[in-house]
């Protein structure tokens, strides 16, 4: 790699904030001919769900219209590239959806997809499906070619740079599960993220009152209105849903 492509790299890791990370990224990629990216990730997979969309870290620079439809609305369930990507690790190519349409394989709800990818312009790119070591987890980015560019051109420049842009972005998902993440609706405050930390530490409900020079009830409120804003039902799902959030345990918020 050149020493400017090394310093790219660089510039990604020293990132300090999801938001920093993603703008460095977005802008990254625009210089290798994606001008639009949507990235999401799931610790709550199952055999039959990605779990609650709510819990989804989901990261575009894509208009806001598109991404509510496209995850709010449910429309990755039925979307071609996405069943890829659970299914595979690595690169693939856009190709695989103009094969599938040429050989009549695709459902009527994939279709549907198709032809709102289309009318947002979204008709050529990459899809990358990142390896993880848990079953539960799984993330992945679309990398969507700027309008102009087609399929054809996407694979010639991807068999240039396509091993760098894959490394680039296999960085960014590693920094992005290092880096505190809080979904809509479910930040915790201060106090609660200290109480929920100290039972991560083993103490009891008194021992946490004692070191925070709280009331035991006044700790329990805490430990519930974090399971409120958490969504969970127990303690111990707090401890585990926050961390996993890398809301506990930060210095420098």
């Amino acid at each position: 790699m050149t020493p400017e492509q090394n310093a790219a790299l660089l510039d990604l890791t020293h990132s300090n904030s999801i938001e920093e990370l993603w703008d460095l990224h977005c802008r990254r990629m625009a210089d290798c001919g994606f001008d639009r990216l949507l990235y999401g990730f799931t610790r709550f997979r199952t055999a039959t769900s990605l779990g609650d969309p709510d819990d989804f870290i989901v990261l575009s620079n894509i208009d806001t219209a598109y991404v509510n439809a496209f995850v709010n609305e449910g429309m990755y369930r039925s979307a071609p590239m996405v069943r890829w990507a659970l299914d595979n690790d690595g690169a693939a190519s856009w190709s695989v959806l103009q094969m599938m349409m040429q050989s009549g394989t695709v459902t009527d709800d994939e279709k549907r997809i198709l032809n709102f990818n289309a009318q947002h312009k979204i008709t050529a790119g990459y899809s990358i499906s990142f390896r993880s070591l848990s079953d539960r987890a799984k993330g992945a980015i679309a990398l969507i070619a700027r309008d102009g560019l087609s399929q054809k051109d996407v694979d010639a420049l991807w068999d240039q740079s396509g091993e760098l842009i894959q490394l680039m972005n296999n960085i960014v998902h590693l920094k992005i599960l290092t880096l505190p993440y809080t979904p809509p609706n479910q930040s915790l405050t201060k106090r609660q993220r200290e109480a929920l930390e100290w039972v991560g530490g083993g103490k009891t409900t008194q021992d946490i009152a004692t070191i925070m020079g709280l009331t035991p009830a006044t700790v329990e409120k805490h430990l519930r209105l974090a399971r409120e804003a958490l969504n969970v039902d127990t303690t111990a799902q707090a401890v585990l849903k926050a961390a996993l959030q890398n809301q506990m345990f930060i210095t420098d918020r």
